[in-house]
């Protein structure tokens, strides 16, 4: 533990440990004896502390006795001198027990419960807590207790904060007393306490606190850690704002019922709907819970705000989440009507951390309903999308479409008033980027090219919605590759910030961006109304993002990448073609934000690594039929398709059975045989064509 090297064991030493073994073995059958017929003496108690003497992680010892207590504590005879002798013994017990391992967590446990009884004095609490601390410095179950105890005696935040910083002094290496250090100041913030009123005056303080720590002993990460709190308590906003939305402010929706070749349509801005109605999607910088009717109005002649039911795209089916729904009925008829819609205009969108949304947020659109005439002659055009290369013609910066992506401050909701950013922020990031640069010049430190990386990230994200510009991009995805050879253990974690770092700079810009787009040149199916194409294929990429900037996309190409996850991809509403082909997906799990995806109808997950693993954990990390999140989902009666069990595929079935695909293309995986091919031909009666192939 902590890098203090094992020992051989000496003879002597195996011998006493066989000895204890063989005492614990007899304690164990006459103490569970006692317990399982519920007899709490004081033989039977006393034996139980025997045991928790040798064995203090022993969590039944512990219930054990907790029992016991409540059983002579709900006697008659009970007086409250007798309720403080019991309570003391236990204290006593826990004392005891922590001298042999003061890391067991049921040992702290107990203290705490016996502590909250309420009939022992909580004065000698901290006096033992400062044995086990200059014992363990680091321990942070002694931690946890302390603030336990802190809080039951009404200790300040302040008195707590200078004993950390005690503490921090006589050891820089002290991951708990860092730690301990953040809980207190965000508390001292929230309350504005005197002296805590603003991160402006106490953050930079701390950055000067921590760089000596860092400093004499880069190698330590305790600090490193802290420091990586410091930079998120100063780029994170605290109430949550509306940063992106589709349709984006100012642009011009047309909406068809039948999609065709027609020079009068943007193939930017225009959707096929075939349910009568088009979503309204609304993006945070942070999950938010309370959207809703009342919270969000949209002013249109043809839908009535209250009538809006607003839905989170949360994968894991909680009631926060960054981006949220509402789908917009329009008529069959001809028609142009202007839509605006305001957020905020009365209290009740809050973060998950009880911000208030405080900014009143506007943006406006125009829909043009165009409805075609029906070819009856075109009704037997295939579903086809052929992801190749020579279907794909790049569309080139000249053009001057007035689209959602060629003006970026569309992009950005104005809010009102609208936030800016704090000059501290920009001068505190700008005195760590020096710092840090002035680090690396004198050594070659992998944690602190990382924290540099952080930091040029954090400066760029405040002075983006200024200049539209990443400056430091290009020195940031360099910073990453460095980091990839010098420290190959963490390689996954440093591909994945190059990835994001990578699509940042991409969406940064309408000229970087249209760079990535692509018409489609081969025959368009009729419910595919954009041809053009955001082709993110061949970028090396291991995770996706960037999502505010893409939320117009219908047809994406993320083929021949490294993603392992498509965590994210439910914020694209719009999108109906999809290519995740050549990647390293390992199960239908990582496939779960698709579930959310109800335009997609072309999806191409062929040579990913799906079925590869006979034990796939991510199948237990992620829902399940078994698990209460998606349990109301799974139809008991739905458990046998033809003869094939659903229980052996019951995670491909929770994601395909929600889409509406036309076209599917699974080949080149392990789990693409033809039993799992019927099944899922059985599962999505509206496929038309698999893995090339015509359905009957």
């Amino acid at each position: 533990m902590h890098g203090r090297p094992r020992k051989a064991p000496k003879p002597e030493d195996e011998a006493a440990s066989a000895a204890k073994a063989q005492k614990l073995r007899a304690l164990q059958t006459q103490f569970f004896s006692y317990h399982h017929n519920k007899i709490y003496t004081k033989e039977a108690v006393e034996l139980s502390a025997k045991l928790l003497e040798i064995n203090p992680e022993s969590y039944t010892a512990w219930n054990y006795r907790k029992l016991a207590v409540e059983h002579h504590l709900s006697q008659p005879e009970c007086d409250p001198d007798s309720a403080k002798s019991i309570l003391d013994d236990e204290l006593r017990v826990v004392e005891s027990a922590l001298r042999q391992n003061f890391k067991s967590y049921g040992a702290w446990h107990h203290r705490k419960w016996v502590i909250s009884k309420g009939h022992s004095s909580i004065d000698n609490e901290l006096r033992l807590l400062d044995k086990f601390q200059k014992a363990d410095s680091r321990n942070f179950h002694a931690w946890n207790y302390r603030r336990f105890v802190a809080e039951s005696m009404n200790r300040s935040e302040q008195d707590e904060l200078k004993y950390t910083e005690d503490m921090i002094y006589t050891n820089f290496s002290n991951y708990s007393a860092w730690h301990n250090r953040s809980v207190l100041l965000s508390t001292l913030l929230e309350k504005k306490a005197e002296g805590f009123l603003s991160k402006e005056k106490v953050l930079p303080e701390e950055y000067e606190f921590i760089h000596q720590a860092i400093f004499t002993d880069p190698d330590d990460q305790s600090g490193w850690f802290y420091h990586l709190w410091l930079l998120d308590q100063t780029v994170k906003a605290d109430s949550p704002l509306l940063i992106s939305s589709w349709p984006a402010h100012g642009s011009d929706v047309q909406l068809v019922d039948r999609c065709h070749n027609d020079s009068a349509f943007s193939p930017f801005t225009t959707l096929h709907s075939d349910s009568g109605s088009f979503p309204v999607v609304l993006y945070f910088n942070q999950p938010v819970e309370g959207v809703s009717s009342s919270t969000v109005t949209v002013e249109s002649e043809f839908n009535k705000s209250e009538d809006l039911v607003w839905n989170p795209l949360s994968v894991s089916n909680s009631q926060a989440a960054k981006v949220w729904v509402t789908h917009l009925k329009f008529p069959t008829s001809e028609l142009h009507c202007p839509v605006e819609v305001s957020v905020g205009h009365s209290k009740g969108i809050t973060s998950t951390r009880g911000f208030q949304y405080s900014f009143s947020s506007v943006f406006s659109f125009k829909v043009h309903v165009q409805p075609t005439k029906k070819d009856s002659s075109q009704g037997s055009v295939a579903e086809s999308i052929l992801w190749r290369e020579e279907n794909f013609k790049a569309y080139g910066t000249q053009s001057e479409e007035s689209i959602p992506i060629l003006s970026f401050d569309q992009l950005s909701i104005r809010n009102d008033p609208e936030p800016t950013v704090s000059d501290w922020r920009v001068e505190a990031l700008s005195k760590e980027i020096e710092c840090f640069r002035e680090l690396l010049s004198l050594m070659d430190c992998k944690i602190g090219k990382l924290t540099l990386a952080r930091l040029l990230m954090a400066y760029d994200s405040m002075s983006l919605s200024c200049t539209n510009k990443l400056d430091h991009s290009d020195e940031v995805l360099e910073l990453y590759s460095d980091l990839m050879k010098l420290d190959p253990s963490h390689h996954q974690c440093y591909k994945d910030g190059h990835s994001l770092v990578l699509l940042k700079q991409v969406t940064s810009s309408r000229e970087s961006l249209l760079k990535y787009c692509s018409k489609y040149t081969d025959s368009v199916p009729l419910t595919i109304c954009s041809p053009i194409c955001l082709r993110l294929n061949n970028l090396s990429l291991s995770r996706v993002g960037a999502f505010e900037k893409l939320l117009w996309v219908q047809m994406l190409d993320l083929s021949h990448n490294e993603l392992q996850s498509i965590e994210g991809l439910e914020a694209l509403q719009l999108l109906s073609s999809l290519s995740l082909r050549n990647n390293k997906l390992r199960s239908f799990t990582a496939l779960d934000p698709l579930r959310k995806l109800k335009s997609l109808r072309v999806l191409d997950i062929s040579y990913n690594h799906i079925g590869e693993h006979s034990i796939d954990t991510t199948r237990y990390l992620c829902a399940s039929p078994l698990s209460h999140l998606v349990g109301s989902e799974w139809n008991k009666d739905e458990t046998v398709i033809g003869d094939v069990a659903l229980i052996n595929y019951w995670d491909a079935f929770l994601i395909f059975k929600e889409l509406n695909l036309k076209q599917l293309d699974i080949m080149g995986s392990a789990i693409a045989d033809e039993k799992f091919k019927s099944v899922l031909v059985k599962i999505m009666p509206t496929l038309k064509q698999l893995d090339g192939e015509r359905l009957g």
